[in-house]
């Protein structure tokens, strides 16, 4: 009998799979690299469909598409890199849409440390201040824009730690390297509670909006994968994982 079942085993599988099955090279800016493995996830047990997932700042990501990464997708943290790989011809046409808006806070991994809000930076006792590198991370430039409305930018830069991406940076604070650091709400989030440390949530007038924009790239243009997920993240299974990890539509 078991030899019977390694026989039909496969076969099964071919009836349960979609015979149009595909995969697709997903490149995830680091602040969204969590939500998107839950959603790609589920992605794949509801459509067959793959997504193989890479992680790092934008700006990276958009200087190895240029450079010819495989890539289908780009999921960005700002709308600025997917518009321009559309006009560089790197990108499909029409293909870009907003599928997050993130927001920015400052944290500590100390929960006692951050008790007033934006007072810990006028106060500024504390030796490092995290940010992810702004010429990389789009959240490294709201970091920036945050702290030039607070007229504190010029003062503390001397305290500044550059993360290379908005992972690291959370790293640099996690491990106390640096006692606090701008972060992004869905890394020190679960459902709209903090899971640990002290936060500020940043108003989100203090900066420009951080839109993240979606792309499909011209080596996935016709791969049913890539568009297929691309619709997918804007169903309301997705969207209902976004919002939980503290992002908006």
């Amino acid at each position: 009998m078991k030899y019977l079942f390694a026989i039909l085993l496969p076969l099964l599988t071919t009836f349960v799979l979609p015979a149009h099955a595909a995969a697709v090279r997903v490149a995830v800016a680091a602040n969204f690299l969590q939500p998107m493995q839950e959603i790609a996830a589920r992605f794949s047990r509801e459509t067959g469909h793959s997504a193989l997932l890479t992680s790092g700042s934008s700006g990276k990501i958009y200087a190895q598409i240029k450079n010819g990464a495989p890539f289908g997708i780009f999921l960005s943290a700002d709308a600025d890199k997917p518009a321009r790989l559309e006009q560089e011809g790197l990108a499909v046409a029409g293909s870009r849409f907003t599928y997050a808006q993130g927001a920015l806070a400052l944290w500590s991994a100390d929960p006692g440390l951050i008790r007033d809000g934006a007072e810990i930076l006028h106060r500024a006792g504390f030796r490092h201040l995290a940010l992810a590198n702004p010429r990389l991370a789009p959240y490294g430039v709201a970091a920036l824009e945050t702290l030039e409305s607070l007229d504190v930018k010029q003062r503390l830069a001397g305290k500044f730690v550059r993360g290379e991406n908005i992972a690291q940076t959370y790293q640099f604070v996690a491990t106390g390297n640096a006692e606090l650091g701008f972060v992004a709400v869905s890394q020190i989030t679960v459902e709209g509670k903090l899971k640990g440390g002290s936060a500020w949530l940043v108003p989100a007038g203090l900066h420009r909006p951080i839109r993240q924009d979606a792309v499909l790239l011209l080596p996935a243009r016709d791969n049913p994968a890539a568009k297929a997920l691309l619709e997918y993240l804007r169903s309301d299974a997705a969207g209902a994982i976004i919002a939980r990890y503290g992002y908006h539509r």
